[in-house]
């Protein structure tokens, strides 16, 4: 087995380090033990029967390597790959990307980036984005991949409705060669056109949602075009999850994880949860992670009706950049946040401090350590600052940047969501709070049979 696995740290949030007031007991965290067991066995029932697909993922080598050998062929003659969709449909491959490759990736040379084709998210539909977007591209050597569950999200088949159109002009009859669809296996728009158009077309399980699809073609495709290693992310996945398949709480990390943000939330009125990593490539996983979280967990109802207008809400930072933005807040605001740091043990990467004058100043302190070393400190001294001021913290240390270290991250969170809506007696895996807004909009753009809800906004 390997032994690169995430050290999660969790002293920062007990009483001895931040007061009794503010910080949680060993015995308050024990104490949920009897219902973690209740959950797991829940959780575990609800995976047999096939509710909890995402569970499932890790396990998918198969389709890995099919992915992988699709991306290889689909790739040819493209320099680069344009992806449609929103929210979870571009999170987690953006994430992936930015992860395992670099946030500046596309802007490397064909060289660095040992000829794998840019990677390009259109994730809003900002007129003047979107089109200062579609300038960068020559449509001949592109390759779009639409990403819709349903097929009806207003905003990306608007965005592919014009793709389309322009990838006619410009590639004629050939046009659908260059056109990857995933979504549905069965039903929905999107289907309905890849069937009609013979778009290849990649699957999303029925029984995944879109915030916790990373691990299907939604994340993994977009992966395998630019070369990553999507068998190692799911290698790494899979160790989280083997990790994690304990009902013993102090032996699960995710469930620990859970019970901790749980109890600060509804007992010590801390209902905000700063998720900073201290490395540019992690920030897209921040943001990853901030959907998966609101979109999970912020719920009007409990499972059996009751109205709790329940949900934590998460914050995305990242050192050290935002010590110089928002740490004013954490150190000496509202007792109301929870910050979790993840720490970077090796980098992949590192740059020496010079002595660049030969005569003394008051930067020589510097001189002869590192970036690493720097960025290293100041979490370190973030972190201790923060305890002195009585404000919890929690630290994810990750060896290493990797395909494999990746996958234990994002699984840690998604196990980790899932298990807090069992606590919180919610479903995690909807999102009702949304669609009254899509079927408002719809209306308002026309859409037959939705007329009644603009003559319900009118009055």
């Amino acid at each position: 087995m390997r032994n690169d696995g995430i050290v999660y740290d969790y002293n920062g949030v007990l009483s001895e380090a931040v007061g009794g007031i503010h910080g949680v007991s060993r015995e308050e965290i024990i104490a949920f033990q009897e219902q973690t067991v209740r959950y797991h066995e829940e959780m575990m029932g609800e995976k047999k029967a096939g509710r909890l697909g995402f569970m499932d993922l890790p396990y998918r080598e198969k389709e890995a390597r099919e992915i992988t050998d699709r991306a290889e062929e689909w790739r040819k003659g493209v320099d680069t790959c344009l992806v449609l969709g929103i929210g979870g449909s571009s999170l987690g491959g953006r994430a992936l990307r930015d992860a395992i490759k670099t946030p500046l990736y596309n802007l490397q040379t064909a060289g660095k980036r040992a000829g794998f084709p840019r990677l390009f998210f259109a994730e809003n539909i900002d007129p003047e984005g979107f089109t200062a977007l579609l300038d960068l591209l020559d449509l001949k050597r592109t390759l779009i991949v639409v990403i819709s569950k349903s097929g009806g999200t207003a905003e990306t088949m608007s965005q592919f409705l014009i793709l389309s159109d322009k990838m006619k002009k410009a590639l004629g009859d050939n046009y659908a060669s260059r056109i990857v669809a995933i979504t549905d296996p069965e039903k929905g728009t999107l289907r309905d056109l890849a069937d009609r158009e013979r778009f290849a077309t990649l699957d999303i399980p029925s029984n995944i949602g879109g915030r916790f699809s990373v691990f299907t073609p939604v994340g993994l495709f977009p992966a395998a075009v630019i070369g990553i290693d999507i068998r190692a992310l799911l290698e790494g996945a899979r160790a989280m999850a083997n990790r994690c398949a304990t009902a013993a709480l102090e032996e699960n990390p995710a469930y620990l994880n859970a019970v901790i943000h749980y109890i600060f939330d509804t007992k010590k009125g801390k209902p905000l949860s700063v998720l900073m990593p201290y490395a540019d490539c992690l920030l897209s996983v921040a943001d990853w992670y901030r959907q998966l979280y609101a979109e999970s967990l912020g719920k009007r109802e409990t499972k059996d009706g009751r109205e709790v207008f329940c949900g934590p809400t998460p914050i995305r930072a990242l050192g050290v950049t935002d010590q110089h933005s928002q740490l004013q807040l954490y150190m000496a605001g509202p007792f109301d946040k929870v910050v979790t740091f993840i720490r970077v043990e090796k980098t992949r990467q590192d740059v020496e401090i010079p002595r660049a004058f030969s005569y003394e100043t008051q930067l020589d302190y510097l001189s002869g350590h590192t970036l690493k070393q720097l960025t290293g400190f100041e979490q370190r001294a973030t972190a201790h600052a923060l305890m002195e001021n009585n404000r919890p913290t929690i630290t994810l240390r990750v060896p290493e940047i990797s395909a494999y270290t990746v996958g234990q991250i994002l699984y840690f969170f998604e196990l980790q969501v899932a298990f807090a809506g069992y606590l919180y007696g919610i479903n995690p895996f909807d999102q009702p709070g949304v669609e009254r807004g899509k079927i408002l909009t719809y209306g308002l753009m026309g859409r037959k049979g939705y007329e009644k809800y603009v003559r319900e906004m009118k009055s």
